[in-house]
């Protein structure tokens, strides 16, 4: 299986032809941003195009916190925006996790038939405020919808049950069989976001971690998938940690996220499969 290592623009500040360009230098096959953010979307792709980047695009449904008319209508105008430029993929942040279980399953039910309309896979993102926050309301919409795909960022589940799910094995299971799309990100018990996976004070959240991403890519392998894309997604300042009264992160993003996708590319292409 061929992973494709995937870098988001989050907490990156240079111009768009600066990121692109250092995204492409340093070896990513592709680049995560949301369509929103895209100003002048003509020159952001011509560019891509140049350095043979792909794109993995990125949604966010909004809305009243119980208006799911208004959720499922701003959820496909992004789609909508984001299908003429070809991405590989649509990361969705979707519903919220104050709405019903009737509630959220109007909005995936929606969400399903315009994925279906526009022929564009989406994984909607375990993220926290949003349905798929914890392990069980994600598994009662999985079991619901048999068509609808996950993004896997389990550092919102560690976050959430103060813990690494040991108590969530059915459900986390179900989940790593309907990913698509891995953020991968290391959290803790608490907190969303390691300062720096590769310090030995971590290497538990970091194994913890691999393991569910070693299950998802077997998964994808099992069920006959050519790719699989990988984010090591990472965050700036509130994500990541700082020192108290200068506000300097404690680590370099940029080098998280290089350090992250490289061990990972380096796993899996000594790994069988």
């Amino acid at each position: 299986m061929r992973v494709l290592m995937v870098k988001s623009t989050w907490g990156m500040t240079e111009p768009w032809p600066d990121q692109i360009e250092a995204i492409a230098r340093a070896g990513y096959d592709a680049v995560e941003v949301p369509i929103t953010a895209l100003t002048e979307p003509d020159a952001f792709f011509a560019t891509l195009e140049a350095k043979r980047l792909l794109w993995v695009g990125q949604v966010f449904s909004t809305g009243g916190a119980h208006d799911v008319m208004e959720h499922i209508e701003s959820f496909q105008r992004q789609v909508e925006d984001s299908v003429p430029w070809k991405p590989l993929l649509l990361d969705a942040h979707t519903a919220r996790d104050v709405m019903s279980f009737d509630e959220q399953c109007r909005f995936y039910e929606a969400a399903l038939d315009i994925e279906q309309r526009w022929g564009v896979a989406i994984g909607h993102e375990t993220h926290r405020s949003r349905a798929m926050f914890t392990p069980w309301t994600t598994a009662a919409l999985l079991n619901q919808f048999p068509a609808l795909k996950v993004t896997a960022d389990l550092s919102h589940w560690v976050n959430v049950c103060e813990s690494y799910l040991e108590d969530h094995s059915e459900a986390v299971d179900l989940t790593l069989s309907r990913t698509i799309h891995i953020h991968g990100r290391v959290g803790h018990p608490e907190g969303p976001q390691v300062p720096d996976p590769a310090a030995p004070e971590w290497a538990e959240a970091l194994a913890r971690h691999e393991v569910w991403w070693d299950q998802i890519r077997a998964y994808r392998t099992a069920a006959g998938q050519d790719d699989l894309t990988f984010d090591p997604e990472f965050g700036p300042p509130g994500y990541m940690p700082t020192l108290p009264h200068t506000g300097q992160p404690v680590a370099d993003l940029w080098r998280v996220c290089a350090w992250m996708a490289e061990r990972e590319k380096s796993r899996w292409s000594t790994a069988a499969g």
